[in-house]
């Protein structure tokens, strides 16, 4: 096999917004794989907000992408020639490929999936890396209680979505916060949030007294930042606030904003911690199932904003996430 195989390489570190020059729109010749190896060709890559932190260099939970090396991604391929005895041509294999045309694998750290049962945007998105931070961040790091108060913000983007439906599921009084009309509407109508506040119109701390008069129990935060700030205004007894993202400080030239306000968790005797997916990568299957089931009964819907394109459309489908464009899950197909 002799292709032609489209890549996205990271030319520069960026410093502030990322910019068209910061990535190289590379080509090269994709040989057979060799023994124990397996070769596909991608069909559908997830972007995220957490990728602007991957360009970083320091420290973190992963290393960063380095300069010249192909961008971190997570994505589903289709098997076209395998010489893996686990892998067979056809087979959809989900795994941290890269935003590239084709790949070869190993194998190692992939995981079949069944296109059947679930399309492979899915498998990236509520089944994928997304559902399970909602998941664990929730059940796990918020140790969600039934008929708890829980604020969620970027509530419209892939793991918010996911968050505040399951806190629906458990009986929680769930308020979403988002940014214009468009985005409010499909939280309440389709989704079943409570009550949303747009961050972009209404002052977020007084809209926090409004809709959680009684304190919040659990704060999932996405944003950090001024948001962040005036959650920590509300905390009841004992509450929760997991750091989940922080997009609204990922493309700052100058340092990231702290946190203030932290003194209201010393006086509601409340905790802040983060969560880091991969952390939980042994209970994977155990998480999906169960968002499966909620799928199957209806008490979870799937959002999904797909672009159509190639790899080379990754630079400006990446760009959506940080202009708040998407509604739950981006990626690119």
């Amino acid at each position: 096999m002799s292709v032609t195989n489209r890549q996205i390489r990271l030319a520069a570190r960026p410093v502030g917004v990322v910019k068209p020059e910061d990535w190289e729109h590379c080509s090269g010749p994709l040989e057979e794989p060799g023994p124990g190896r397996f070769a596909g060709r991608t069909r559908v890559i997830s972007l995220g907000p957490a990728m602007s932190g991957w360009l970083d260099d320091r420290p973190s939970y992963l290393p960063p992408v380095e300069i010249g090396e192909v961008m971190r991604a997570g994505s589903v391929i289709e098997v076209t020639a395998s010489n893996h005895p686990d892998f067979q041509p056809g087979d959809h294999v989900v795994g941290t490929f890269g935003v590239q045309e084709y790949v070869v694998s190993d194998g190692r750290g992939t995981m079949k999936i069944d296109t059947s049962l679930a399309p492979p945007s899915t498998c990236l998105g509520a089944l994928g890396m997304p559902g399970m931070t909602a998941y664990f961040g929730l059940l796990d790091v918020g140790a969600l209680q039934d008929g708890e108060t829980v604020v969620v913000s970027g509530a419209a983007g892939a793991v918010g979505t996911i968050a505040g439906q399951i806190a629906k599921a458990k009986g929680c009084w769930v308020v979403g916060i988002a940014g214009g009309p468009r985005k409010r509407a499909m939280l309440t109508g389709e989704l079943g949030f409570d009550a949303t506040i747009d961050y972009r119109t209404e002052d977020v701390g007084k809209a926090l007294r409004r809709h959680a008069p009684n304190g919040i129990d659990v704060y999932f935060d996405d944003v950090g930042g001024d948001i962040l700030d005036a959650a920590r205004t509300r905390p009841a007894m004992h509450a929760r606030v997991v750091v989940c993202g922080a997009i609204s400080q990922y493309n700052n030239a100058t340092p990231v904003k702290g946190p203030s306000n932290y003194l209201s968790l010393l006086v509601r005797r409340a905790r802040m911690e983060g969560i880091v997916v991969f952390d939980y990568a042994r209970r994977y299957a155990q998480a999906a199932q169960d968002i499966s089931a909620r799928i199957g009964a209806g008490l979870i819907k799937v959002k999904e904003h797909v672009v159509s394109g190639s790899p080379d459309d990754f630079p400006e489908a990446l760009q959506m996430l940080f202009r708040g464009e998407n509604v739950g899950n981006l990626e690119l197909a």
